[in-house]
C-alpha cells in the first residue's frame, strides 16, 4: 500500500496495524511487548530507535521492507527476516543457551536420575498442556543451566548419564523454540543434542538427536540431509532392536515418520510411503499402548501420519478418508491432537472447501491454543481463511486470524 510521505513512524505502524485488521493486543503479542507500548509507539509518545524492535513489528506486520514503516529517507531501508515468530519465553532460553558457562561450578551437581527425571517431566508437560511452549519455557533454562553444569562437574557412568539427560534437554529446547528461535541458535541446539549423545556412546540418545537434528534440516530447506541424518540414524540402531528395550524400537519408528513426512514434502509418493509403512510395521511390533515419551511414536501416531502425508502429497481426499476412520482422543499429546486437526483442515482447504477448514481450525485451537498460533502450517491455514473466506463466514475468520496472529499480506 501507498503510504505519505509526510507520515512518522508511529503514524505508518498504525496505518499498516489497522489495514491488516490487527488489534494492538494481537501485534503486541507478536512483538512480545505489552498494548502500552505500541499504543506509545503509535502516538509519537515513544520514539523507536531499537533496530530488531523495528524488526519484529516489520515481521509481525508482514511488511517485506523496514523502509515502508522507517520511510525512505527517515532510516535504514533493508529486507525483513519474515517467517520467525516471537515469543516471550524465547529470550532467558536464548541467555541460558547462548552463554553456557565454560567452569565448574561450585555448587553441588544434580543427580543425574533426579535430572533426567526432571527432563521426562516437561516432556510430559510439552505433549499435554494446552500452553506447551508457555509452560515448558519457563522450565528450559533452569534444566540447561543445571545438566550443563552436572556434565561439568561428574565423571565416569554419571557424567555419561548427565550428557544424555543434556542431549533431551536440548531436543526439547529445540522443540518448544521451533519457528520462533533465530536460525543459528536452531542449529547450536540441535548440534549440542546430537554432541551430548555421541559423547555418552548412548545409541537411542543418538538416534533421538538424529531425529531432532532431522527437523532443523527439513524446515531450513535441507530435505536431502534430513532424510540422510535420519536415514543414518535408524541403521546404527536396526541391528540392536531385537534385544534393546521398547523405546529403541520407538525412536526407530519415529525415524521413518520422519522420512516419511520430508519425502511426501517432496512430492516422493513412493518413498514416502515405503517409509511410512515401516513405521507401521514397527507400532505393529510394540504393544497397542506403547508411546514412546519424547516423540508419542506408537499406533495413533502412525494413523496420525498417514494423514500428513496424504495431505502433503496433495492426496486431499485419501488425506480426509483416512482422518474420518480416527480417533483422535486416543493421542495422549495434545500437541499432536491439535496438529492432525490442522491437517484436516489443509485438506479441506486443498479441496476449496472453506468452511469445514475453518470448522476444523477453530476445534484445533481450542485444543491447543499455541500449537496452531506457532506453527506455519497452521498459520497459513489461517491466513487463507482470513483473505478470502466467503461473506458469511467473514467475522469467524476474522476471530481466528486475531487468536491466531495473522494478519493478510
Amino acid at each position: 500500500m501507498d503510504l505519505s510521505a509526510d507520515l512518522s513512524v508511529g503514524e505508518r505502524i498504525r496505518v499498516l496495524r489497522e489495514s491488516r485488521g490487527m488489534s494492538r493486543p494481537a501485534l503486541a503479542q507478536l512483538c512480545g511487548r505489552g498494548v502500552d507500548w505500541i499504543k506509545r509507539i503509535e502516538t509519537g509518545e515513544r520514539e523507536l530507535r531499537n533496530h530488531e524492535l523495528l524488526l519484529r513489528l516489520a515481521a509481525a506486520l508482514q511488511v517485506h521492507d523496514l523502509s515502508v514503516i522507517t520511510g525512505v529517507d527517515r532510516g535504514p531501508s533493508a529486507p525483513v527476516p519474515l517467517g520467525r515468530i516471537n515469543h516471550p519465553g524465547l529470550p532467558d532460553i536464548w541467555a541460558a543457551v547462548m552463554q553456557r558457562s565454560l567452569g565448574r561450578s561450585s555448587e553441588q551437581p544434580q543427580d543425574p536420575a533426579i535430572l533426567q527425571g526432571r527432563v521426562d517431566q516437561t516432556w510430559r508437560q510439552w505433549h499435554t498442556s494446552p500452553h506447551n511452549r508457555t509452560t515448558v519455557g519457563a522450565q528450559l533454562p533452569g534444566l540447561i543451566r543445571d545438566a550443563e553444569a552436572a556434565v561439568r562437574a561428574l565423571e565416569g557412568d554419571q557424567r555419561r548419564a548427565a550428557l544424555v539427560a543434556l542431549s533431551d534437554v536440548y531436543r526439547l529446547t529445540g522443540q518448544a523454540t521451533a519457528y520462533i528461535a533465530p536460525a543459528e541458535m536452531a542449529w547450536v541446539t540441535a548440534d549440542r543434542a546430537l554432541s551430548a549423545a555421541q559423547d555418552a556412546d548412548a545409541p537411542a540418545a543418538i538416534a533421538a538427536a538424529a531425529w531432532n537434528l532431522g527437523n532443523i534440516l527439513r524446515e531450513t530447506a535441507y530435505p536431502e540431509e534430513a532424510l540422510r541424518v535420519v536415514t543414518e540414524a535408524a541403521d546404527l540402531i536396526r541391528p540392536h532392536l531385537e534385544e534393546a528395550p521398547e523405546d529403541w524400537r520407538g525412536i526407530y519408528g519415529a525415524l521413518q515418520l520422519h522420512a516419511a513426512v520430508t519425502a511426501a514434502r517432496e512430492g516422493r509418493e513412493g518413498a514416502a510411503w515405503r517409509y511410512w509403512d515401516r513405521g507401521d510395521q514397527v507400532a505393529k511390533s510394540l504393544p497397542a499402548s506403547y508411546v514412546h515419551p519424547s516423540t508419542v511414536f506408537g499406533r495413533a501416531n502412525v494413523d496420525f501420519h498417514a494423514v500428513s502425508v496424504a495431505t502433503d502429497l496433495q492426496k486431499s481426499t485419501k488425506a480426509l478418508d483416512l482422518a474420518d476412520d480416527i480417533d483422535p482422543d486416543i493421542m495422549p499429546s495434545v500437541e499432536r491432537r491439535a496438529r492432525l486437526w490442522v491437517e484436516v483442515a489443509r485438506g479441506h482447504l486443498q479441496r476449496g472447501d472453506r468452511t469445514a477448514a475453518l470448522h476444523v481450525m477453530q476445534m484445533a485451537h481450542r485444543i491447543s491454543a499455541e500449537t496452531v498460533s506457532y506453527t506455519p502450517s497452521a498459520r497459513h491455514v489461517a491466513a487463507d481463511l482470513w483473505r478470502n473466506a466467503p461473506r458469511f463466514m467473514r467475522a469467524e475468520a476474522v476471530q481466528l486470524a486475531e487468536k491466531v496472529g495473522v494478519t493478510s499480506a
